[in-house]
């Protein structure tokens, strides 16, 4: 059986980093559009909405990865190394918020934990792991 290679802490920032890049673009234009005709608040849901989907769907497809992960070359598994469900991805994206909160800490566990796990992916039962 072959040795699982978890995704440490830098690959998975530049992953992150370029789809921060990629959110940043839509949700910029989309909040450009939106304002110009008042609707802020709406622009701020949808913001949400889209990335929710971009990673939900993404990670749990067949490709396993968003945009930045697969430059990267590392996919998100569940920790038996299967695709993850819509539903498992999505509960993964929403603990990325715990995450963030405690000033970071919950990414920073990464580069810590036996398996690279974050916060989110023990929350979630996932693990990123390299192609």
């Amino acid at each position: 059986m072959e040795e699982k290679q978890y995704a440490g802490f830098w690959v998975r920032f530049a992953a992150s980093f370029i789809d921060g890049i990629i959110l940043s673009i839509v949700s910029s234009i989309l909040g450009f559009i939106l304002a110009s005709i008042k609707l802020q608040t709406l622009a701020f849901i949808l913001q949400i909405v889209i990335s929710w989907l971009y990673y939900a769907y993404l990670e749990s497809s067949e490709n396993q990865a968003t945009v930045g992960k697969g430059l990267v070359n590392i996919v998100v598994t569940d920790v038996e190394g299967n695709r993850i469900t819509f539903a498992k991805a999505t509960i993964r994206y929403f603990s990325k918020y715990l995450s963030a909160i405690i000033l970071l800490i919950g990414y920073i566990m990464a580069a810590f934990t036996e398996k690279k796990q974050a916060l989110h992916d023990l929350i979630a039962g996932t693990l990123v792991v390299k192609k």
